[in-house]
């Protein structure tokens, strides 16, 4: 009995390792199927799934205990592979999911299954099939974690449609809101921050970073609805362009604060279940690019959900799109309310002229008015003239609006360039696109530096067009920089074919030079970008 107790603890503690490393990778994918199997498709299924170090110990073993090498095999590989994990957690290598209440219920509940399969093989087979059957429990870790998904996918539903139901509730109640809805493949959050920033004397209530999706947006307006908005309307304040002369009179009334939401997804649909709770009045389509098309299915089908945006705005709303994007041309059919465009290279109501890099961004001309703003790219054009249209129709001028401007400040790894030992360092990690590398290459080839460096992972979740991408990359950086690190081992393989030679570590390589350009896009970890820095400085 005592013996069955050890068994089943050394398979539990055996366990946890990669029950922790899957469920970390699951929550980075928002615990979807469809991410999940586009990222073990690109990655390697069984690599992903199971690992490499510990199937590697189990058959290693199990072939000594099979031959009659390794008496009580079984118990030898559960115990190496609990000291594994142990010294994984003991380094704080180990990853880990963050633990929120659904990390901890699934997880749990896996764990669980483990001991009842581990009880359960125990009790009901004889000592012989458990050399083959128990010491497997650690790899089907994936396994396990997936049926505790299933089982709890119906109360995660009801859960889900209570809050979303909720939220519709709350909004239905504020009818005369300002809701601003942004989308777009790509510079959705660059969008939100300008216009957060124009409009911060009319106190906008924005969704927080990484914010973007049904539940995340759906609990962030209940928790600001009812709070927030009664606070603001409980007396008087400051009006919706403080700081503007006003005459004295009678006392303003309630202040109605407009609502920032940027809206995300993986499929059709997703959108628009957003814009049944958060029910846009002004909608923001920044741009439709290939981001995540394999997630989509096709190029039509991510059109039409971002599209769903405008279906569900109302006749006396507002929408606003980038006319230089050839994907957005047949928008204005999805809804009947008022349109404006912007653009810089062709007929749009708002235009930008005299478009130009400056030593701090960029600089252009819009109907007689200079803007000024310090961000890097002359691709973020198209986002700030999103914002002019929007704040102009919410009664600011353009003096106002370009004074805002020259103050904005991107946030850090989106586009943002800064000065870290001695390198000039382009942190474009945030979430890059096709679009956004473009523009990167073209930035950083009008550069002066002598020595220019390309650091990325390669971009993701873009299906049958993953390799013809990557392959076009390298042809455009091919003439731009002279070391390209491609981190991922098939996106460096296909960079190649347009670039020519290219690294994929950086481990034990030299030192980026003083005085160098480092351009690193896609998501790559701090630790990385800081390992290729000079180190005294």
């Amino acid at each position: 009995m005592i013996g069955d107790l050890i068994l089943i603890g050394l398979t539990l503690t055996a366990s946890i390792g990669s029950l922790l490393t899957f469920a970390r990778l699951w929550q980075i994918k928002e615990w979807r199927i469809d991410r999940l199997r586009e990222h073990c498709r690109h990655e390697g299924c069984l690599v992903q799934l199971f690992g490499k170090t510990r199937p590697a110990i189990i058959f290693s073993f199990g072939f000594l205990g099979v031959l009659g090498f390794l008496p009580h095999w079984e118990i030898v590989t559960l115990s190496l592979l609990t000291l594994l994990n142990a010294t994984l957690l003991a380094q704080r290598k180990q990853p880990k999911p963050v633990w929120t209440m659904k990390a901890l219920v699934l997880v749990g509940t896996s764990m669980g299954l483990t001991s009842l399969i581990a009880t359960s093989i125990i009790r009901l087979f004889d000592y012989s099939i458990i050399h083959s059957a128990i010491v497997l429990l650690p790899i089907a870790q994936p396994l396990l974690l997936f049926t505790s998904w299933l089982l709890f996918s119906p109360v995660d539903y009801a859960l889900k449609k209570r809050i979303k139901d909720k939220a519709k509730a709350l909004r239905e109640k504020h009818d005369d809101l300002i809701v601003i809805g942004i989308t777009g493949s790509v510079g959705k959050t660059t969008t939100k921050e300008l216009l957060a920033h124009v409009l911060s004397d009319m106190q906008p209530l924005v969704t927080p970073a990484y914010i973007n999706a049904e539940i995340g947006v759906a609990r962030w307006l209940i928790a600001t609805l009812d709070s927030t908005l009664s606070e603001s309307s409980s007396g008087p304040g400051p009006g919706p362009m403080s700081g503007t002369h006003s005459e004295p009179g009678p006392k303003p009334g309630p202040v109605i604060r407009p609502i920032i939401a940027e809206l995300g997804a993986y499929k059709r649909g997703e959108i628009k279940t957003l814009c049944e709770f958060t029910k846009p009045t002004h909608g923001i389509i920044t741009f439709i690019g290939s981001q995540h098309i394999a997630l989509f299915g096709s190029q039509e089908a991510l059109i039409e959900a971002k599209s769903e945006l405008f279906d569900a705005l109302p006749e006396d709303g507002h929408a606003y799109y980038n006319a230089d994007c050839e994907q957005c041309g047949d928008l204005p059919s999805h809804t009947s309310c008022t349109i404006t465009t912007v653009g810089t290279g062709g007929p749009a109501d708002i235009e930008a002229f005299d478009i130009e890099e400056t030593s701090t961004g960029i600089s252009f001309r819009c109907d007689g008015t200079t803007f000024d703003v310090p961000i890097f790219g002359t691709h973020s054009v198209g986002n700030v003239l999103l914002t002019i249209a929007v704040a102009r129709d919410l009664g600011m001028n353009d003096q106002d609006i370009a004074q805002k401007l020259q103050t904005f400040a991107l946030s850090q790894h989106t586009f943002s360039v800064r000065e870290e030992r001695g390198i000039t360092l382009l942190d474009d990690t945030h979430n890059a696109s096709p679009a956004s590398f473009k523009a990167a290459i073209g930035w950083a080839r009008n550069r002066p530096h002598e020595q220019k460096i390309l650091l990325t992972n390669g971009l993701i979740e873009l299906g049958q067009k993953q390799d013809s991408i990557h392959q076009e990359m390298g042809i455009l950086a091919k003439d731009v920089f002279d070391r390209v690190i491609v981190l991922d081992e098939r996106n460096a393989r296909e960079f190649s074919k347009g670039y020519g030679v290219v690294e994929t570590t950086t481990k034990d390589m030299a030192k980026v030079d003083e005085g160098a350009l480092v351009c690193c896009i896609g998501r790559i970890p701090p630790s990385v970008v800081k390992s290729i820095l000079p180190t005294e400085w």
